[in-house]
């Protein structure tokens, strides 16, 4: 069966057995067996097995740990209804871990979800990270204060009463900052709905538990089926177009740090005020908030030294071509001079390409060292070096001089292949030309580039450029 038919049954399946649920339990609002441990759980399975074959128009990670949460949470409520049927219990504990993992998994599949991307961005993920834990240490300290004080039990057991309603804050904070940092789309509306449906059906449950009120089989317990049922679907459609907005996440993500601030700072003021177990998201937030610093410092280094590779040749470490022309357009005076090595082809070949590279780095060091301070010098290809500089013609031949005479000297170069040092002599031809307003860039190169194959053939050296184009 193709995997689209496969799905669109799946998905009408889910919608009947929902709806058929919703209809039998007006009919019989008593517990039953079917209705309470068969069909409930069966939506359960239907919403994993819709998540799991799901069109994958988003990540395909997003839909397996959603699947595998509705799996594992279908799992947990048949062990615990069957229960509350049958004398031959189950130990409880079963169902306590399934529903305590359905909380991480659901939490990375809303995280993962953010984007469309194959790959979600670290800061992306960290930012909403901080969002959620952040909302989570406020939320849960002001509306549950009063109901996990009361807690008694086993350790376990208050790890668990505790787990529950703060891991449904953090299902709805999530959701709040999905609805924030993501365009309105059939996605966005049903992935919402569904985590609003479910984590406010918990709540519900935790509060009339608490109050005694609580009626096994009723109604609003279909929050939590319909809830998984719509979060399943949303992974089939595909995210508004625009993109994961930085600057909501960044400021989402330090109010979420200031508030956890502000919380820590009333608890560390008023000692016993709010339990330790709520501060915890709180912690984890500022936690969180150094890392992303510290990856958005090496992030933006990183950035920093890409940019300068971009502009730097990797071998002199002098500029390139493309930042050597950059910089060119911007002068709106001055010359310019392209240098030709002679006597490097010679070198290179019989020497080899190692000793030539040496040879480079060497006459590049020297050439540097003789310019100006506002000159600046590139390796253009090869042999070939330019210079920018905003000097006065007088100027400009005494700095094609000085180039000239940096290699007047030998030159000491390690030949690794036979273990010796080697004394060689390079000479450079320079030809130069002026940089004007009125002339364009790629002009004067030529004419400069004129200018030093003149000289290269008349062994003088050096020629500025005074001929017509």
């Amino acid at each position: 069966m193709p995997a689209l038919v496969k799905y669109q049954i799946l998905k009408w399946i889910g919608f009947f057995l929902l709806i058929t649920h919703l209809f039998l339990r007006f009919l019989f609002p008593e517990p039953n067996v079917f209705i309470d441990l068969i069909l409930f759980n069966l939506v359960g399975l239907i919403a994993s097995a819709i998540a799991f074959n799901a069109p994958i128009i988003s990540d395909k990670f997003s839909a397996i740990s959603f699947g595998s949460a509705s799996l594992i949470w279908s799992i947990g409520s048949f062990f615990s209804t069957w229960n509350s049927f049958f004398n031959s219990a189950i130990p409880e504990w079963i169902s306590e871990v399934s529903y305590s993992f359905f909380y991480p998994l659901v939490f990375f599949a809303v995280v993962r979800s953010f984007t469309q991307r194959v790959k979600i961005r670290a800061l992306e993920l960290l930012d909403t990270t901080i969002i959620a834990f952040g909302l989570t240490g406020v939320l849960t300290a002001f509306l549950l204060k009063p109901a996990m004080i009361g807690f008694e039990g086993s350790a376990f057991m208050v790890f668990i009463s505790i787990l529950y309603p703060v891991g449904d804050i953090v299902i709805l904070a999530i959701a709040l900052a999905y609805a924030l940092l993501n365009p309105i789309s059939i996605k966005s509306l049903l992935l919402c709905a569904g985590l609003l449906s479910f984590s406010l059906s918990d709540l519900f449950f935790i509060w009339s538990s608490l109050n005694a009120t609580y009626t096994f089989g009723s109604i609003t317990d279909d929050g939590w089926i319909a809830g998984l049922l719509l979060i399943s679907l949303s992974f089939s459609f595909e995210s508004g177009q625009s993109k994961f907005s930085d600057k909501i996440s960044s400021y989402s993500a330090t109010i979420s740090l200031i508030a956890s601030t502000c919380l820590l700072g009333i608890a560390a003021l008023k000692p016993g005020y709010f339990p330790s177990f709520i501060l915890l998201p709180g912690f984890i937030t500022i936690a969180l908030a150094f890392i992303r610093m510290s990856y958005a410092l090496s992030e933006a280094n990183t950035a920093g030294t890409e940019r300068a590779l971009a502009r730097t040749d990797e071998l002199t470490g002098l500029s390139n071509r493309r930042n050597f022309l950059s910089e060119a357009a911007k002068l709106r005076g001055g010359f310019i001079f392209l240098l030709d090595l002679n006597g490097f082809k010679k070198i290179n070949d019989l020497l080899g390409h190692e000793v030539g590279d040496q040879l480079l780095k060497q006459v590049a060091l020297r050439f540097a060292r003789a310019l100006p301070a506002n000159a600046l010098i590139a390796r253009l290809g090869g042999d070939e070096f330019g210079v920018i500089a905003p000097i006065e013609q007088a100027e400009a031949a005494e700095l094609a001089l000085a180039l000239r005479a940096t290699l007047s000297y030998p030159i000491t170069l390690v030949d690794r292949s036979e273990r010796v040092d080697r004394s060689e002599r390079v000479d450079v031809s320079i030809g130069y030309a002026r940089l004007e307003p009125a002339v364009e860039l790629s002009q004067a190169m030529r004419r400069a580039d004129l200018a030093m194959y003149e000289a290269k053939r008349s062994g003088s050296g050096s020629l500025l450029w005074q001929g017509q184009d």
